[in-house]
């Protein structure tokens, strides 16, 4: 947990005709990488035939040309890519889930966390029901299937889920005739929609993967509201809308989202690059470089050069063959995806009083490396400034922030932790500022992870080891235990 990394992205399409929308998945779902890197699932739909291919890897590890062949052509697919913010990263947890049921097929990609997923797990399992993964996404998928085989549409049993369902989820639901995209009352993760020349509807987390595949945005799901993508056309159904005060996750804005996306209408690249000039207004430093850690932190970087008026250098050359370093489980395993994945530019650094953006500070681990490869390329000083506030809270809706066990910031002062990652100084985004990244009113964010201030009820049950997979019932599992929080 040396970063904080969020669960999933989702993909669907629905197509005026039959064409290969497995490949028009696997270039979205090439986009939205950076939101899952675990594992990589699609589901073609060709006249009511599902045909799947999932498993763990990246995307272009998991589908090669004769998979995408395959899944062959069909008028729909929905896509799952997945870093396991719930439930073991093992194959058999990778997405979308596919139901046989007695009316049909279903098939879901899930984004979020369910706060009430244990509660219906529970239930479900002292009914009979029978659980072949570790996620809440299961636990969402027999819901919809119970609802489904008393309800006269996919539809309507969707609707009825969303009645029982609490916490995040945007998900994205295929049968054999429709395409449904839902997204909780609160708004907690991102889901737009778009359409391509052709009259092909496209669902996804974030508009970069509408980009990737020629469509263009339309608007974001609504919180609360439901979808619907038929032969005939769209049907939206907003009668969970307005049920919950909007609570949108600000760290999508921070971090998770891709900068070249557009989420409610406000640009991602933007939010960060406010977040820098704030932190220029707060933090005054006399520095003769600004420098960004690839990527998430250039934006802010940029934004705080701008304001300060301190040149903005490129100050480390990044391996783009390596992933986001908190794929690897394991602390070891992360700290060697550093030490290969960043390079500092020595001629750029050497002698210089250096100011470093990053995104967030969680465990120190990372920072406190990448602050040793500046004073080894030799730094005079090293200033520190993190575009988000300190972390001080778990996360129950789609990051995996489980405990304040190991977050730096429960523990140490803001002296001590520039102390810790070897820093002149350290500067944390004051919390007041984070509500004000997209130039609104200040509202409809939620920011429980620094200010402890949830929007719904948390969990009485969590999981806290993610990496480890459950050899036991759920209900029985010791790795669930009781919130201390």
């Amino acid at each position: 947990m040396s970063q904080i990394h969020d669960e999933c992205g989702v993909f669907g399409i629905f197509a005026p005709n039959r064409q290969d929308v497995a490949s028009t998945a696997y270039y979205a779902l090439f986009a939205l990488q950076h939101r899952g890197q675990e594992s990589a699932g699609i589901v073609v739909n060709d006249d009511g035939v599902f045909r799947t291919h999932k498993d763990v890897g990246l995307v272009n590890d998991v589908f090669k040309a004769e998979e995408l062949k395959a899944l062959g052509e069909g008028n729909m697919a929905i896509g799952h890519v997945r870093y396991s913010t719930t439930g073991a990263g093992a194959r058999e947890n990778a997405q979308p889930i596919v139901v046989n049921h007695l009316k049909g097929n279903m098939a879901l990609a899930h984004n979020g966390n369910l706060v009430n997923a244990f509660e219906l797990r529970t239930e479900l399992e002292n009914g009979g029901s029978i659980f072949h993964t570790t996620s809440d996404s299961e636990v969402i998928s027999y819901i919809i299937t119970k609802e489904r085989v008393r309800t006269h549409s996919i539809e309507e049993a969707v609707l009825k889920a969303m009645d029982k369902l609490q916490g995040a989820y945007s998900i994205v639901v295929m049968s054999p005739s429709k395409l449904i995209a839902a997204r909780d009352p609160h708004g907690f993760r991102p889901l737009c929609f778009g359409v391509r020349d052709d009259g092909a509807y496209v669902v996804a987390s974030e508009s970069c993967a509408l980009d990737s595949i020629g469509a263009s945005y339309v608007r974001e799901v609504q919180p609360g509201e439901m979808i619907v993508f038929t032969k005939d056309g769209i049907i939206s159904d907003t009668s969970h809308a307005g049920k919950a005060p909007k609570t949108f996750c600000v760290f999508e804005f921070l971090y998770i989202a891709r900068p070249d996306s557009v989420i409610d209408g406000k640009s991602v690249h933007e939010a960060r690059r406010q977040a820098g000039k704030f932190l220029a207004e707060q933090f005054k430093l006399d520095a003769d470089i600004v420098v960004g850690v690839p990527d998430s932190g250039i934006d802010a970087a940029f934004g705080y050069a701008e304001a300060s008026g301190i040149p903005y250098g490129i100050g480390f050359i990044k391996n783009k063959y390596i992933g986001r370093t908190f794929i690897a489980p394991g602390q070891k395993a992360r700290e060697d995806r550093v030490r290969i994945k960043l390079n500092v530019l020595t001629s750029a650094i050497k002698g210089k009083r250096v100011v470093l953006v990053d995104d967030s500070i969680v465990r120190g681990t990372t920072c406190g490396r990448i602050v040793k490869l500046l004073r080894e390329a030799g730094a005079k000083e090293v200033h520190m400034l993190s575009s988000a506030p300190p972390f001080l809270n778990p996360c129950y809706y789609g990051t995996d922030i489980d405990s304040r066990e190991n977050l730096i910031a429960c523990h140490h002062s803001v002296d001590e932790i520039a102390k810790i990652i070897g820093a002149d100084s350290l500067g944390y985004l004051d919390l007041d500022k984070v509500a004000y990244l997209t130039g609104g009113d200040g509202s409809g964010f939620c920011k429980a992870c620094f200010d402890g201030n949830y929007p719904t009820s948390i969990p009485t049950v969590t999981q806290k080891d993610r990496f480890e997979r459950w050899e036991r019932p759920i209900s029985e599992n010791p790795k669930y235990q009781k919130s201390e929080d």
